[in-house]
């Protein structure tokens, strides 16, 4: 006799605050996981870059080499280097052991907004207030781009890669996807400058977040609207959203103090986080976990689904 399958857990969204680390970097422009989510990176209004433990709250190492504030980083997929950009116009790639810079990129005209690695970690990618994303060779000697991508009309705000795409919003109100394979570009109309894009988990979806107070989900391949969401307040400054880890849920920093999540499917408001009493300016979603980095003002918090227990020390 066959019993019947138990039914599928609901995804739990993390609402329990396990740490709101103080980060003594002026104002925190960016969160970020790193590959495995065991780490993060945060970016400082006071030129610094500091890797954490956040499932610990504690400080590894602080990164100093930018000339003004810093404004995104990521981590390679083996986490033993990192990319960071700012408002200094440069891109600069570091050595994590060491915390040494390893090269620093010139050559976008004004500052750089948004930075990603390829899968390899072999090239950088940047986009910045100057229309450009420029690909970085992180190999070779050379001090220009391997490849400049020109077609927006506007400031490019965000920029995701996967192993043959780039996705980037830009101020024009566009959502622009290179696919690298095909040599092709594909472009979504918004309308509203576009602050945030990603990808969802199963790569069919992309997820726009814009100045206008809405997140829409289209469909990648075809560019249809699958999806609105509104709810939140976003009219005035770069916010990120993002997907859960399991693709069920949208979510989005907000300009009213809180992080918003909707039903993906059904489109409803399922959970409005109270995170502080400024802007939410950035977040960042663990990779395969109900965890959620927020930061406001000068601070990082760390969330967990309200069931999660703390394993006991030995």
């Amino acid at each position: 006799m066959a019993f019947p399958e138990p039914k599928p857990k609901k995804p739990e969204l993390p609402k329990k605050l396990l740490q709101d680390l103080e980060c003594k970097q002026g104002a925190v422009r960016a969160v970020r996981f790193n590959v495995d989510g065991n780490y993060c990176l945060t970016c400082g209004s006071d030129k610094s870059l500091k890797l954490w433990n956040p499932h610990k709250g504690t400080l590894l190492k602080t990164y100093s080499g930018h000339g003004y504030e810093v404004l995104d980083a990521a981590g390679s997929f083996d986490n033993s280097q990192l990319c960071s950009c700012g408002a200094d116009k440069t891109v600069v790639l570091w050595d994590v052991a060491t915390g040494q810079v390893i090269r620093k990129f010139r050559g976008h005209a004004g500052k750089v907004n948004c930075v990603q690695f390829n899968e390899e970690a072999t090239v950088i990618l940047s986009g910045s207030i100057d229309s450009s994303i420029r690909c970085w060779d992180c190999r070779s000697r050379r001090p220009d781009p391997i490849q400049i991508l020109d077609e927006a009309k506007d400031g490019v705000s965000s920029l995701k890669v996967s192993d043959h795409e780039v996705l980037s919003g830009s101020v024009d109100g566009r959502v622009r996807r290179y696919d690298l394979r095909a040599g092709e570009l594909y472009s979504d109309y918004i309308g509203s400058p576009v602050t945030s894009v990603c990808f969802s988990k199963d790569g069919q979806c992309v997820l726009a977040a814009s100045l206008d107070s809405t997140l829409r989900l289209l469909d990648k391949d075809t560019g249809e609207l699958l999806g609105e969401y509104t709810g939140h307040r976003n009219t005035a400054y770069k916010l990120d959203c993002c997907l859960s880890e399991d693709d069920t849920h949208v979510g989005s920093c907000s300009e009213d103090g809180k992080v918003h999540f909707w039903d993906l499917v059904e489109g409803s408001l399922t959970l409005s986080l109270p995170v502080g009493r400024g802007v939410v300016q950035s977040l960042s979603f663990h990779p395969s976990e109900p965890c959620l980095l927020t930061a406001t003002e000068g601070r990082v918090q760390f969330w967990r689904e309200a069931s999660h227990a703390e394993p006991v020390a030995s």
